[in-house]
């Protein structure tokens, strides 16, 4: 009996082990997984709402963490790819949006979030800055939607074949 108690021991430290170098592995703190959009050992969660600011997301991961005394709630975005020399503004704004999202649902303003390349893990703080960046983005693809022409916003064509919206661009396509 003893023989089995110990086994299930070590078996429990086994996997105890195994799930934080996974974590780790995943770019994600020290914390509890509280909401996952990826990965095959956790359900995908609900999405964060925010009917405040009109905004909807689910970043891949959600983790709750202690840090100084106080609970947050970290996202973190996941992207396949190498880090680029700089993260992407798009990158940025969108953990922000995860970050103003937590900050609605949860009550407590995480004091950053996690972008997390193949390569490289990023700490990206949420400055008062980035949160306004947040709020006049949406607030100007609100406009955008409203309006009754938008124009094309870059000059790649690699970026306008992978478009879902390519067929609406009409002659202002970059790629056939």
């Amino acid at each position: 009996m003893v023989l089995v108690a110990l086994l299930l021991a070590v078996w429990g430290g086994l996997l105890w082990y195994r799930g934080r170098a996974l974590q780790e592995a995943a770019g994600l703190p020290r914390g509890q997984v509280v909401a996952a959009d990826t990965g095959p050992w956790r359900p995908v969660s609900a999405p964060l709402i925010s009917r405040r600011h009109g905004l909807i997301g689910r970043p891949d991961y959600l983790v709750r963490v202690r840090e100084g005394g106080r609970e947050y709630h970290i996202p973190v975005e996941v992207k396949s790819g190498l880090a680029p020399p700089e993260p992407y503004p798009g990158h940025i704004l969108q953990l922000a949006a995860y970050c103003l999202l937590v900050e609605d649902v949860h009550r407590v303003r995480p004091p950053y979030g996690i972008l997390h390349y193949r390569d490289r893990t990023l700490h990206i703080p949420f400055t008062d800055v980035l949160r306004q960046q947040v709020l006049d983005t949406a607030a100007a693809l609100r406009a955008a939607r409203r309006a009754p022409e938008v124009h094309r916003s870059h000059r790649d064509p690699a970026r306008c074949r992978a478009c879902g919206y390519r067929r609406a661009c009409g002659d202002q396509a970059l790629a056939p």
